[in-house]
């Protein structure tokens, strides 16, 4: 079964690129990241950081 945690969320096109590119390939892999270092990929705006943190929040995990 394929869980959310396995894939990520949906953000803009820009986001997903920036994520990927960072070696981010699934929503797991963002929790404890700090948000700080996620807000500097290009691409990633204040939206697709309040969608990854509110996806996050519902498998009670956080960004650092």
């Amino acid at each position: 079964m394929n869980s959310s945690l396995d894939t990520l969320p949906k953000i803009g096109a820009p986001a997903t690129r920036a994520l990927n590119a960072a070696g981010y390939t699934a929503l797991r892999h963002l929790a404890g990241v700090p948000r700080a270092e996620l807000a500097r990929l290009h691409g990633m705006g204040p939206k697709a950081l309040n969608i990854i943190e509110a996806s996050l929040e519902q498998h009670d995990l956080r960004l650092s």
